[in-house]
């Protein structure tokens, strides 16, 4: 590691003693992973496709779950029930979604992000 990125991450560490809510989230994830997040540009016609397949995708899962359901006894356990009708409605749509591939190229469904897909322009994104 170099002198500036240590000292970029000694930075983003003491932050996280403060609440959550004073971090820009590209400082997180940098910090915890070494990753940068490319921001999603509004005037960018390839983000603008993909925020368009994902609103599809979101309705098309959220349909799904409505007709199955899900029963869970804590609010806060749904979302990993959630997963699989998103990574369904993803691949349904066009895109192949799947768990993230870790850095020894498994893959890992828990942890973050959740999940991984390439969109039309063969870029990989994450959701969480």
């Amino acid at each position: 590691m170099n002198e500036a990125y240590t000292r970029r991450l000694e930075g983003v560490i003491k932050q996280m003693r403060a609440p959550l809510r004073s971090i820009p989230l590209n400082l997180v994830i940098e910090g915890i992973s070494g990753y940068k997040i490319i921001p999603f540009d509004p005037n960018d016609s390839k983000d603008k496709a993909v925020l368009e397949t994902l609103v599809k995708a979101c309705k098309l899962a959220g349909k799904n779950v409505n007709a199955k359901g899900i029963l869970r006894p804590r609010p806060n356990e749904v979302g990993n029930d959630i997963e699989p009708f998103v990574k369904d409605a993803l691949n349904t749509i066009g895109y192949k979604a799947d768990a993230p591939v870790t850095r020894r190229g498994g893959r890992k469904s828990a942890g973050y992000p959740d999940i991984e897909f390439i969109d039309e322009s063969g870029r990989t994104n994450y959701l969480e």
